[in-house]
């Protein structure tokens, strides 16, 4: 475009027209002269430009958007998560970039991943180590995937499991927690039931998963306290009490007078 410009200054503006007063005219002996010169061999390319373009217009793409973007965009590439990573946390785009290499803007509490002109995420700025994931740009939410039960091995844990769902869920949290030392744990728990009872035993499993309790001792506390043990509950409604209506006076009537 700008040797076209150059072209028209040189070779048609400077020697044909020097004081050219109708705009009109002067575009149209320019087009006139564009059609000319691009219909003609070129010394370069030794072919016609007119027709040149007509076969390299498949080839070519639109321009980008003249319109600038607002703050700082960095190139990150999609890693196989579908996630790109900055300020040290974690944005999903959609998994058909993974592997391509997108630009991420951050501005305003806002991240935005960018493919050429088109916003293929819109996510909130999130703290460090965080992430921010859309279950759209995985194809859905995740289906919930069968929970396999406990499978005992030793008669400890076969006695201890025999206590219902309560004692595996207890063995799951504890489990989970990291307990040390869980199979002579179990033992010890699997034996206060001769002391207290199936029932009391259970209520205290309960009470322990309930609680995040994962020692034998925490539920030797629990069947030592017994039925004195507290229940929270959630907080119900406001208690309202309506007040007495009483006659009012004045604060007239309240002076002191006759003070000498």
């Amino acid at each position: 475009m700008e040797n076209l410009v150059g072209y028209a200054k040189s070779d048609l503006v400077v020697p044909t027209e020097p004081d050219v007063a109708d705009l009109a005219t002067a575009n149209g002996n320019a087009r006139t002269w564009c059609d000319e010169v691009n219909g003609q061999v070129h010394s370069e390319i030794c072919a016609v430009p007119a027709e040149r373009v007509v076969a390299e217009r498949e080839l070519l793409e639109p321009l980008p958007s003249l319109r600038p973007r607002l703050g700082r965009t960095t190139i990150r590439k999609v890693d196989r998560l579908s996630c790109v990573r900055i300020g040290s946390a974690r944005y999903s785009v959609p998994n058909r970039l993974i592997g391509r290499t997108v630009e991420v803007l951050a501005a305003d509490g806002r991240v935005k991943v960018l493919v050429g002109d088109e916003t293929v995420a819109d996510h909130a700025l999130v703290a460090p180590g965080e992430a921010s994931v859309a279950d759209d740009h995985y194809g859905g939410a995740r289906p919930d995937r069968p929970r396999r039960a406990p499978r005992p091995s030793t008669p400890a844990e076969k006695a201890f499991l025999a206590l219902g769902p309560a004692a595996e869920a207890f063995l799951k949290g504890a489990a989970a927690a990291g307990v040390t030392r869980l199979g002579i744990e179990l033992a010890e728990l699997a034996g206060l039931e001769a002391a207290h009872g199936r029932a009391a035993l259970v209520a205290a499993l309960e009470r322990a998963v309930a609680f995040g309790r994962w020692r034998a001792a925490d539920v030797r506390s629990i069947l030592a306290v017994g039925t004195g043990a507290p229940e929270p509950t959630a907080p119900g409604e406001a208690l309202v009490i309506p007040l007495p209506i009483v006659p009012t006076r004045p604060l007239a009537h309240y002076a002191i007078e006759g003070l000498q």
